[in-house]
């Protein structure tokens, strides 16, 4: 049997549905394309069904049972291991490894764009609809990955619910199994996200984060950049930078002293966060001033407040308490009985 014969046959058999007409069309339109996709080194095996509107790059690979819809563009070197699918108008940069079972896109107004080198892992689903139920059907809902992400088995990853706002997460993540990134979150850069993390809508993540597994993140909290959420926690509130939390619901547990440590902090910095940390959330039985006086003392404080370090805590600390913000987690204080 020829190859083409064989593409013929392969195609007949995946497309049972389709008429005859359909179905001559893009047997003949991939043939057409052949020599092309040849010629710039790519692979489409002939089990595989590709579009003849699909813009593909140069060495691609795209194995056997993957689907590659009319609107899709895939960058060049990329892989798509077998059973692997993209759908609707979605980009793929250079690099970029989707392996069995993942679905990128969907067939719904908007646009999935994802970066250079990601790694989408088995049976993920990145750039689907969300399930905001403000959604309305027709809207165009938007999704922006960017570099050096690896986003590992049966995660999900939604679009916008509306076409003014975009789900983002930045560059060089590690997004454990099962987690869970919902609508119109905003994701920084060099986080990692254990097992079974699940935020919810419109969370924002800073930068150099750590969750342990099975995290919860309730709607609209903001977790900062440098902080770890212990494992099982529930954070209905915001989280401060470089601070720890833990339990149901979540309360502060001190500093991420670890976290700060591998991330190259000095001992001074540390030290600074230590005293500062501890002038406003642990103060000594002798002391009787509110939260807001602290914190105020704490920004007079010239040694203190001048430290860069301890400035962006404060700062992330007053924005918590912005209107239409949640506040912070809530502290032991050591005046408590």
């Amino acid at each position: 049997m020829s190859a083409a014969a064989a593409a013929a046959r392969a195609a007949r058999l995946l497309l049972p549905c389709l008429p005859q007409t359909t179905t001559t069309r893009l047997l003949h339109a991939s043939a057409s394309q052949g020599a092309a996709r040849e010629a710039s080194g790519s692979f489409i095996h002939p089990a595989a069904v590709v579009h003849p509107d699909a813009v593909i790059g140069q060495g691609v690979s795209i194995g056997p049972f993957c689907t590659v819809g009319p609107s899709a563009r895939i960058g060049d070197a990329c892989q798509l291991h077998a059973g692997s699918h993209v759908v609707g108008d979605t980009e793929l940069g250079e690099g970029c490894i989707v392996q069995t079972g993942a679905i990128l896109g969907a067939d719904i107004p908007g646009q999935t764009v994802i970066g250079e080198n990601n790694v989408i892992g088995h049976y993920a689903t990145v750039g689907i609809k969300c399930q905001d139920l403000k959604y309305k059907t027709g809207d165009e809902c938007f999704l922006h990955i960017g570099r050096k992400n690896e986003i590992r088995e049966y995660c999900s990853i939604h679009r916008s619910s509306k076409s003014c706002d975009c789900t983002v997460i930045g560059d060089n993540n590690l997004i454990m199994g099962s987690c869970h990134i919902a609508h119109d979150c905003k994701i920084g850069n060099n986080n990692i996200f254990a097992n079974n993390t699940l935020f919810a809508g419109h969370v924002v993540v800073e930068d150099c984060t750590h969750t342990a597994g099975a995290v919860v993140v309730h709607q609209f909290c903001h977790i900062g950049s440098y902080s770890f959420l212990g494992g099982g926690s529930v954070v209905a509130q915001d989280v401060p930078r470089y601070m720890m939390v833990a339990g149901d619901r979540a309360e502060l547990r001190g500093l991420n002293l670890e976290g700060l440590r591998r991330n190259g902090f000095s001992d001074q910095e540390v030290r600074c966060l230590r005293k500062a940390y501890q002038k406003v959330f642990m103060p000594t039985i002798t002391i009787e001033s509110s939260f807001e006086e602290r914190l105020a003392e704490l920004e007079r404080e010239n040694e203190l407040s001048e430290t860069p370090a301890v400035s962006c805590m404060v700062e992330s600390i007053r924005m918590s308490f912005d209107q239409g913000r949640r506040g912070i987690c809530k502290f032991r204080s050591w005046n408590s009985s």
